[in-house]
C-alpha cells in the first residue's frame, strides 16, 4: 500500500512538473518563421563567418528567448555564426572573449560583432577617459615643435579603458576582419530573485549616470577606432518602458530586459539591413 501511495505521489509530482513545464513553454514566444521573401542570401555576407561577442542577449544558452538574433541572421543572410557571448559579461570580458576567439579560430573569421555595455551601466562602471595627455616634441615642416600628445588608456576599471583594451587587441590581431560595435538596446525592469532586482533605465546608476552616457561613449569609440557602429539603442525600435512593447520581451512582471523570440527577430531584421550596407570583411582567400 505504501508503494502504491508513493508511486501515486511521484506520478502527481511528475504530472505537476510536466504541466508547469508545458505551461512555461506555451507562454514563451515562439520562433518567428522566416520567409524566403525576406532572406537576402545573395549578398556579400552569404557564407561568411561571423563571431559574436557580448552578454546574455547574445549567449547561445538563449536567455529569455527561444531563438537568438544571430540564429535569425543565419537564416536571413546565410552566415555561419561563432558565439562567445556570456550572460552577465561586461566590456572587460569582451577582451577575454576576443582572446578566446583568436585562440580557437585564429583569424579564420570574416567579421566580429560586439553587443555589450548594458551590464557596465547597471553595475556602476565609471566612464573614465579615453586618453592621457602629455607634451611631446615632434618635427613639423622641418622644425622641432612642442605639441600636446594623447595616448589611449587601456584598463579594466573604466568603461573607456575597457573598450580601448578590447579594441586595441582586436585591431592588432584581426586587421583584415570587419569589426562592428552594436550599442545596447533600451533597458527595462528585471527581478530575477529577491537579491537581484534591476531598475529600468529611467533610474541613474550608482555613478549618477543613465544608459545614454554609455551609448554615447560607444559611439565615440567607434569613431576613434574606425569601427562601423550599429546603433540598436536608436534603430531597433525596442522600448520596454512602454507596455505595448512588452510583447517583445521575456516576462512582463519579472524580465523586461531580455528580448523574447519576437524581440530577437526585430533585432535581427535591424542588423540584417545595417550589414547589407557594409563590407563583409577584407580577408583574402
Amino acid at each position: 500500500m505504501k508503494h502504491i501511495i508513493a508511486s501515486a505521489y511521484i506520478l502527481l509530482l511528475t504530472v505537476g512538473f510536466n504541466g508547469w513545464a508545458q505551461q512555461a513553454m506555451a507562454t514563451a514566444a515562439p520562433k518567428v518563421k522566416v520567409t524566403d521573401q525576406e532572406k537576402t542570401l545573395n549578398s556579400q555576407w552569404q557564407g561568411k563567418r561571423l563571431a559574436f561577442l557580448g552578454d546574455s542577449i547574445t549567449d547561445k544558452r538563449r536567455v529569455g528567448t527561444t531563438y537568438v538574433y544571430w540564429e535569425y541572421l543565419n537564416e536571413l543572410l546565410g552566415i555561419n555564426s561563432f558565439v562567445y557571448g556570456v550572460s552577465g559579461n561586461q566590456w572587460n570580458d569582451i577582451y577575454k572573449q576576443a582572446v578566446k576567439l583568436h585562440d580557437e579560430k585564429g583569424t579564420n573569421v570574416d567579421a566580429i560583432l560586439i553587443f555589450a555595455g548594458t551590464n557596465d551601466y547597471m553595475l556602476d562602471t565609471p566612464l573614465g577617459e579615453y586618453f592621457t595627455e602629455t607634451i611631446k616634441q615632434t618635427n613639423f615642416n622641418g622644425k622641432e615643435v612642442i605639441r600636446k600628445y594623447r595616448t589611449p588608456i587601456l584598463n579594466d576599471s573604466t568603461f573607456c579603458g575597457r573598450i580601448n583594451k578590447a579594441m586595441s587587441y582586436l585591431k592588432n590581431n584581426f586587421p583584415q576582419q570587419q569589426i562592428i560595435i552594436m550599442t545596447p538596446i533600451h533597458r527595462g525592469y528585471a527581478k530575477f530573485n529577491e537579491k537581484n532586482v534591476q531598475p529600468d533605465e529611467n533610474y541613474a546608476n550608482g555613478q549618477g549616470l543613465y544608459i545614454d552616457s554609455y551609448v554615447a561613449v560607444l559611439k565615440q569609440a567607434a569613431s576613434y577606432w574606425a569601427i562601423p557602429l550599429i546603433d540598436l539603442y536608436s534603430t531597433s525600435g525596442l522600448f520596454p518602458m512602454a507596455d505595448s512593447h512588452l510583447q517583445y520581451f521575456h516576462k512582463k512582471e519579472t524580465d523586461r530586459l531580455h528580448p523574447n523570440a519576437l524581440g530577437d527577430y526585430r533585432l535581427a531584421k535591424t542588423i540584417q539591413y545595417q550589414l547589407l550596407g557594409l563590407p563583409s570583411g577584407f580577408v583574402t582567400e
